[in-house]
């Protein structure tokens, strides 16, 4: 039997490892990537011991990247992307040119000619699409106004670095590298070239993929085999990121993040998340091992005052520019923080363009081990910033609610007869496009900031708060509802609002929702007139069929 199998060794050390040191980073209460990122540092050249497969981990960690786009994708439709596209494209050029402009002032204060500078500033300016997607993954995110803004910033970012790694060898010679500077007509020639491959890419997947993905996934599934639908799943994520790197130029992510984003469309779009889920997460784990192990720690030692810089640029310079940007195009501060947390760091694209640049005689050394140095570290910050903001969280919506309700006083509740729904979830947007089907007067009280902001842009009449205040549901005219519906999963909360709501108007009729016979029997100790429980509902509807069947 061989003995020498580097990519069993890279990935069982790395698994192993990342198990090893992530525990203890869980242990110690801090995020387990961190582990992940060390055990990358201690199979890494620079360190004694073991050393991995640098090149198959790159490689492996790929996989990873394209499985969390895929999934990401999944979850997100072109509808949401198109609604994020007035902020997510100039937000992203402008933050771009802004972490560019940064990175080249440093290089100038070096002495670095203006092509070093220009490449090291873009490098710093692409945020990492595994660190964004997990930390907005762990928060629930993806799926609110926010978390589409930072899913739909980062996929202009993407572009926009295709398009850099296309044309950079092309200006490599204008820059200082190695290579004859193109002509002003060749040029313009290149770049169409590869705008008109990123735009022939998009409309294969809207208009081909659009019809083939779901169909291949709707006749696998049904065969009633999981291992074929398993594997199906796969097949469309992998095959479609290699084939449209391959024919289209565009990266694996954007190819994988489209493939995702046809088939949420389709019915099994759940189904196809659930069984990417285990593989997707041992990957992206691989993905932190392999920046690890492109880290050497001495650059810490040598130039301590340069890695600083770097950082601030990153954590620093880059978060506040995409702050400013978000709250200039007038959203709120909850949402500006959660953006320009999500982009204070930088990863795969970083390490790309470094490659490149050393290949072309664009960057030194040293401006390659500050890309990796800063990339290791904004890592690392990167969680801190994130339960910084969970803390100041509260605060700063608690005074946006503040702001929210003041605006919502001023517009007096004129309905009699009306439903007062609370919650605007997954079960209250159903109940809610119902009742717009129906042409029920109904008012919305939500805790959502942002589920507010774009109730109000359908034109639904919204309060923002806790429903059970008192104050909210007088501004939602209790007293003169007919009908109360409360979709919110809190049985304690709701068990107030109910009590309160009562209190108001004893003839309302209350329908709530709950979880468990414990939580039936506490919503109707409190006055709710019927609860919904889900799995008793499901035995119910079961059963009926199967009295029709008879």
């Amino acid at each position: 039997m061989p003995h020498h199998t580097p990519l069993i060794a890279t990935i069982v050390g790395g698994l192993v490892l990342a198990f090893i040191f992530g525990t203890l980073a869980n242990r110690f209460k801090m995020p387990p990537l961190i582990g992940y990122l060390v055990a990358g540092i201690a199979i890494g050249p620079f360190t004694p011991g073991f050393v991995g497969d640098a090149d198959l981990a790159q490689e492996l960690a790929e996989i990873g990247v394209i499985l969390l786009m895929f999934g990401v994708g999944l979850h997100f439709s072109l509808k949401d992307l198109l609604s994020v596209k007035n902020i997510a494209i100039p937000g992203a050029v402008a933050q771009i040119a802004i972490a560019t402009l940064l990175g080249m002032g440093l290089g100038w204060t070096l002495g670095w000619p203006m092509g070093e500078g220009f490449l090291f500033g873009l490098a710093l300016s692409v945020a990492s699409t595994v660190v964004l997607l997990t930390a907005l993954q762990e928060r629930r995110l993806v799926e609110t106004k926010r978390g589409r803004i930072a899913v739909g910033w980062l996929i202009v970012e993407d572009i926009a670095m295709v398009l850099a790694l296309v044309l950079i060898p092309a200006l490599s010679g204008i820059l200082g590298g190695k290579g004859e500077a193109m002509s002003g007509n060749a040029l313009l020639l290149t770049l169409g070239m590869t705008l008109g491959k990123v735009v022939a890419f998009v409309a294969v997947m809207l208009i081909v993929g659009r019809r083939v993905i779901p169909w291949i996934l709707e006749r696998i599934a049904d065969t009633g085999s999981r291992e074929l639908f398993r594997l199906a799943v796969l097949a469309i994520a992998l095959g479609f990121a290699l084939g449209s790197a391959y024919v289209f130029g565009v990266s694996f992510a954007l190819g994988a993040f489209f493939a995702g984003m046809i088939l949420s469309e389709s019915e099994l779009s759940h189904r196809a998340a659930e069984e990417s889920l285990p593989l997707r997460d041992a990957f992206s784990v691989l993905f932190f091992v392999s920046v690890g192990m492109l880290f050497d720690p001495s650059i810490l030692l040598r130039e301590p005052l340069l890695v600083l810089a770097t950082v601030l640029i990153i954590v620093v310079g880059k978060s506040l520019a995409a702050l400013l940007i978000v709250r200039i195009f007038g959203h709120p501060m909850s949402t500006a923080l959660t953006i320009s947390a999500s982009l204070a760091q930088i990863g795969e694209f970083s390490f790309i363009l470094a490659t490149l640049g050393i290949s072309l005689d664009l960057l030194s050394p040293v401006a390659r081990d500050l890309i990796l140095g800063g990339a290791i570290l904004s890592i690392l910050i990167n969680p801190l910033l994130f339960s910084l903001l969970d803390r100041l969280k509260p605060r700063i919506e608690a005074r946006e609610g503040a702001e929210a309700q003041a605006e919502v006083a001023q517009q007096e509740v004129d309905l009699d007869g009306h439903v007062v729904l609370v919650g605007y979830g997954r079960v209250g947007r159903g109940i809610g496009e119902q009742l717009r089907a129906q042409g029920t007067p109904f008012v919305v009280i939500e805790a959502q900031i942002e589920n507010v902001e774009a109730l109000r842009a359908e034109g639904i009449q919204v309060l923002y708060g806790n429903g059970a205040q008192s104050d909210l549901l007088k501004a939602a005219a209790i007293e003169r509802a007919r009908w109360l519906l409360v979709a919110i999963p809190e049985a304690f909360e709701a068990g107030q609002l109910i009590e309160h709501a009562r209190a108001a108007n004893p003839s309302l009729q209350v329908v709530a929702r709950a979880h468990s016979d414990a939580e039936i029997e506490h919503l109707e100790k409190h006055g709710a007139h019927q609860v919904i429980m889900g799995e008793r509902e499901i035995a119910r509807g079961m059963l009926g069929a199967l009295g029709q069947g008879a």
